[in-house]
């Protein structure tokens, strides 16, 4: 587990690590701490099975750098990675090594399923759940499949003797990268519905407008280094953007770009409409009036991303 600042939450994510049902005495615990200054290291000490953790400290490091870290100091056959903000199911660990073990896999992960605290983050999980807002098949796909990605992960051992650790490079997307690894060296990333967990992110639009900036800036890092690796869902948001803002300058100085520029954003406005009806149907019709407003969010801040990294590869 890597974490950073998680006091607020960490008692629910690392006890749900600590009340697996997988054989204590064969489950070896360790959370990376990288620098929190919250008490966190304070909370984990007074959880009940404290004893059975193990804390590393890290200092200034990346996701990848944590990672890595705890990858390094396991002792064990299989590596499972959980998140500071995800409560894993009781049989998380065991339902992974058994998928390790019966399909050869080189990568094991469940679907992302987010959970919505408010009518707004509730709006904000509901379109990460559908393949119009997020389409990689970890966030909507309830069948058991060879994939490219899968969320968090678990992994033999071996395979990150074979194919290396994550990518210190990468602020984000290093998930991403290293699963791009394993595929180009003939490895298999398995998506198994019924590894569950439940994922507590942003609750607010704002906050999701930053994430998903953040995140289409790392992925055009990630396509710089790699850019076989670009599959045509990457191309979906920023063209959007590249066409309202193309079209949007051409408006200026002729009458077709405006047309253009119209007929784009009214296809766009209604392909998010008739999908903000379908989900709010399904979830709840009090969602309708912040699922337009959230897949917009997901599609533009994730181009605009994608297209300021381009330009600008991020640092560190």
């Amino acid at each position: 587990m890597p974490v950073r600042n998680e006091a607020g939450f960490i008692a629910r994510s690392l006890g749900a690590v600590l009340a697996q049902d997988y054989p204590a005495g064969r489950l070896e615990i360790i959370v990376v701490d990288d620098g929190s200054t919250d008490g966190t290291r304070e909370v984990i000490a007074a959880l009940p099975g404290a004893e059975r953790v193990r804390v590393l400290r890290l200092e200034g490091g990346l996701i990848a750098a944590t990672l890595n870290a705890g990858i390094r100091a396991a002792q064990g056959e299989f590596i499972v990675r959980v998140d500071g903000h995800t409560i894993i199911a009781p049989d998380y660990v065991r339902r992974c090594v058994a998928h390790l073990q019966t399909t050869g896999a080189d990568n094991v992960g469940g679907l992302l399923r987010p959970v919505g605290l408010t009518p707004e983050g509730e709006a904000i999980a509901a379109a990460m759940s559908f393949p119009f807002g997020l389409p990689a098949r970890f966030h909507y796909d309830e069948h058991p499949q060879d994939v490219d990605t899968v969320y968090l992960g678990a992994w033999p051992r071996a395979v990150f003797e074979r194919v290396g650790l994550f990518n210190e490079a990468l602020a984000i997307n290093e998930d991403y990268e290293l699963n791009y690894r394993i595929r180009r060296a003939g490895g298999r990333i398995f998506l198994a519905p019924d590894v569950r967990s439940e994922y507590y992110g942003r609750q607010t639009v704002a906050h999701l407008a930053r994430q998903q900036f953040n995140y289409g800036q790392w992925k055009a890092r990630m396509i710089r280094l790699h850019p076989r690796s670009i599959r045509p869902r990457h191309l979906a948001a920023p063209l959007l953007v590249l066409g309202v803002a193309g079209l949007g300058v051409g408006s200026l100085f002729g009458a077709w770009p405006r047309a253009a520029l119209a007929a784009l954003i009214g296809l766009y406005a209604a392909a998010t409409l008739a999908a903000s009806v379908w989900v709010a149907a399904r979830r709840g019709w009090r969602l309708l009036a912040w699922l337009p407003v959230v897949f917009a969010t997901l599609h533009l801040a994730w181009g605009s991303g994608f297209w300021r990294g381009l330009v600008i590869p991020p640092g560190r």
